[in-house]
């Protein structure tokens, strides 16, 4: 891994322009630009990263953070925002239950201590583990094909992990020490996806960056920014099911097996059923989802009947 920023350092001392120790990053920038022009702008920007840091522990665990913490409430924003206008909550799963102001800080304050005193530290040692495992950070990226089905695959490994890792959590003494923190929002909204106890981020965690860890340690062909997309991805999907929001534009209508808000909110909403992430099939094949099946049977039952009704009234 250390290799990573010696290369760009041997290629910078051959630049026109000398590299010094108080260059600041777009001084870097411009010096890998000139000795390496071969690079896209993206694979000059990540050179540049790891060789202003001079450390690769440090630029990892910077660049891990910070792309965590601008994704993770990135991706909250929108929801905040559709929650203040009334036209989107004719899409509220559970009507009328828009998060309170206070609610959100309440959550938002959780989530940052969780994020600075859980998360931080093992980000810190994500590359370490990393150099372990064999886990690529050099220059040039993998391919989007390469990179496509490795995520894909990912998100299959970490689906099945989050299934089962959270059933147990809703065993009894888990369940009342642990998980029933995160089922304190009966009806979920985005900021409340990393609202946990400590042990469950732990525990759900070695999920989302176990299935990487695994796929590395049994290959030896990974790259760190295929890592990097699948976590973007993933706090996508979490942010989402947590939403309380099910737009017929959503990803569940074109992939009738994506879980999705739909699937999330009821789990949240009756405390059982619905353990998935990701993907439906889990559920499905265990009968964990009928009981959601038959709600949601109901639900549409009542509403053909309540369309039927006003079409009868129209008609007089």
């Amino acid at each position: 891994m250390e290799a990573a920023y010696q290369t760009v350092w041997a290629h910078a001392q051959n630049a026109t322009v000398s590299f010094l120790p108080n260059t600041n990053y777009f001084g870097v920038l411009d010096m890998i630009k000139a000795s390496q022009p071969q690079l896209s702008y993206a694979e000059q920007l990540w050179s540049a990263w790891y060789a202003w840091w001079q450390n690769d522990v440090i630029a990892t665990g910077v660049m891990s953070f910070l792309l965590h913490e601008i994704v993770y409430f990135g991706r909250c924003l929108p929801w905040m925002i559709v929650d203040r206008i009334p036209y989107f909550h004719r899409w509220k799963l559970q009507d009328a239950k828009v998060p309170s102001a206070a609610e959100q800080w309440q959550c938002t304050r959780l989530v940052l201590l969780s994020h600075f005193t859980v998360e931080l530290p093992q980000i810190w040692l994500f590359h370490p583990m990393c150099e372990y495992f064999g886990l690529q950070v050099g220059v040039p990226f993998p391919g989007a094909l390469k990179m496509a089905y490795q995520i894909a695959l990912f998100f299959v490994m970490e689906d099945t992990f989050h299934y089962w890792a959270h059933r147990a959590l809703h065993w009894g003494p888990l369940y009342k020490h642990i998980h029933k923190i995160h089922h304190q929002f009966s009806a979920p909204f985005g900021l409340a996806a990393e609202y946990a106890h400590p042990a469950e981020v732990m525990i759900l965690g070695m999920g989302t960056v176990g299935s990487p860890i695994l796929y590395c340690a049994l290959t030896k062909d990974l790259h760190i920014v295929t890592v990097y997309a699948w976590i973007v991805l993933r706090l996508f999907q979490a942010v989402d099911a947590h939403s309380g929001y099910d737009f017929p534009w959503g990803l569940r209508t074109f992939v009738p097996f994506w879980s999705g808000a739909d699937h999330h909110d009821y789990h949240h909403q009756a405390f059982v059923n619905c353990y998935s992430t990701s993907f439906r099939w889990w559920d499905h094949f265990l009968g964990t989802d009928k009981k959601y099946k038959a709600y949601r049977a109901k639900q549409a039952a009542e509403k053909q009947a309540q369309t039927a009704l006003k079409a009868q009234k129209k008609g007089q």
